[in-house]
């Protein structure tokens, strides 16, 4: 009886645990490998890639008159919605945040403030002597980008159309935004906390128009105690300011209405632009937003949705991806080792805390298994018997159990089952178009 319900949950979306859908993982890799044809043949690059998303596309559209769990989905999608809202609010906050660190201590700061000592790049800089020039080449090639650890992340919500993960996609995709928003706020607060400088001294020159000396706050309560044993020893005794050398108030401050209090955080200048969303999004990835990792972060939340939603030699191959992105992110002075050490166990942490809101689990294979303790009594004595059609009719039973609910539908709401369907993947797929342009950047 143990095989027999073992064998029932199997056959019902035991992809989970990768035993179904072996193709998701071949579209995988298939991806990466064509993707990162834009390194070394940019002319099959630009042929293969439209081809692959038109096939994917293709293939996920023609499966959603056959997907059973519509029901599942239209439950999960106020979830959905509220963490995509919540996902977009913490974004907010990290863009202003991105921008303040860099634009409190202005230009000069940056460009003038060595990097930290960093013992990973040693390491590596030290391995690029020992290994053999094709590893050291392999390490330093940019197979994979903060892009393409989303599109993996859509391509394992699809794959629920295939069985190849357990319903509902909006569930898991809930799950991931929700865990995504959690870990971005966390990591605003911290690099907030302590603006440490940046592995490229020449980063926010490029990237930001600020003023070059620092903020009026940054003066009063930094720089006189910056690099002055004796000033740093008084201010932590008297626990007060006590320098009064501050430099007048004179700000730059255009009239954002409502919003004009983003003027001190954002500082523009006269000559840059004007509107304050603009300046949001040019921040794009920051110089001095380190602790922790929001690269890494993506990174190791797809790799975990793909471990516990699928698992498989495929999410080894997601693993090896996010160790190559980690060890890249330091190689190039981007990230010190520290951002991506932290972002790596904060990111299972958080999986791991979220998994109690959104569980993988299927209600119709528990369905079926209660259904089948309850009769496993009389299978026992059918098989005895030697009684197949008791067998069947007891099975049969077992399978209408687990389509009683979503069998007694009306037309009105088969119609409204249909539109809801359609409606989700044009939005999905939509999200996955969006993803594809806006992210290239970081």
């Amino acid at each position: 009886m143990v095989r027999l319900s073992q064998k029932s949950g199997k056959q019902d979306g035991g992809a989970a645990g990768g035993g179904g859908g072996g193709g998701l993982g071949l579209a995988a890799v298939a991806y990466i490998s064509i993707d990162y044809l834009r390194h070394l043949s940019p002319s099959w690059h630009e042929l293969l890639q439209p081809l692959l998303w038109i096939v994917l596309a293709l293939i996920a559209i023609t499966r959603v008159p056959y997907y059973k769990h519509w029901s599942a989905e239209l439950r999960s999608a106020l979830v959905f919605i509220a963490a995509l809202v919540f996902m977009l609010c913490t974004l907010l906050y990290e863009m202003i945040s991105v921008r303040s660190v860099t634009a409190v201590l202005g230009l000069t700061w940056h460009r003038n403030t060595p990097p930290l000592p960093d013992t990973g790049q040693w390491i590596l800089l030290g391995l690029n002597e020992k290994l053999p020039q094709v590893i050291v080449d392999i390490l330093r090639a940019r197979i994979v980008g903060l892009h393409h650890y989303l599109m993996l992340f859509v391509m394992l919500a699809f794959s629920v159309l295939f069985g190849s993960i357990e319903a509902p996609g909006l569930g898991i995709g809930a799950r991931y935004m929700f865990t995504m928003a959690i870990g971005r706020f966390l990591r605003a607060i911290s690099f907030a906390s302590t603006i440490l400088p940046s592995p490229r001294p020449w980063c926010a020159a490029r990237r930001f128009d600020v003023p070059h000396h620092p903020h009026h706050w940054a003066q009063k309560f930094y720089v006189p105690y910056a690099s002055d044993p004796n000033a740093i020893n008084n201010v932590i005794h008297q626990d007060m300011v006590y320098d009064n050398g501050v430099v007048g108030d004179d700000e730059y401050r255009p009239d954002w209405g409502f919003m004009s209090f983003l003027a001190d955080f954002l500082r523009p200048i006269p000559s840059g632009e004007a509107a304050w969303i603009n300046l949001l999004k040019k921040a794009g990835g920051g110089c001095n937003d380190l602790l922790y990792s929001g690269h890494m972060l993506v990174a190791v939340l797809t790799a975990m949705a793909w471990t516990e939603a699928y698992g498989g030699f495929s999410s080894v191959f997601i693993w090896m991806l996010v160790a190559h992105s980690a060890q890249r992110e330091v190689r190039e002075r981007h990230h010190y080792t520290v951002d991506c050490i932290v972002a790596i166990y904060v990111g299972i942490l958080l999986w791991k805390m979220t998994g109690f809101l959104w569980p993988l689990k299927n209600k119709s294979r528990e369905l079926r298994l209660k259904k089948l303790e309850k009769i496993e009594g009389k299978l026992y004595q059918a098989a005895k018997d030697s009684d197949l059609d008791q067998i069947r009719d007891l099975l049969k039973q077992v399978e209408l159990t687990s389509q009683s609910k979503n069998s007694q539908v009306g037309k009105e709401r088969a119609r409204a089952m249909q539109f809801f369907a359609g409606g989700t993947i044009v939005f999905a797929l939509t999200v996955v178009v969006l993803a594809f342009v806006l992210t290239s950047d970081g």
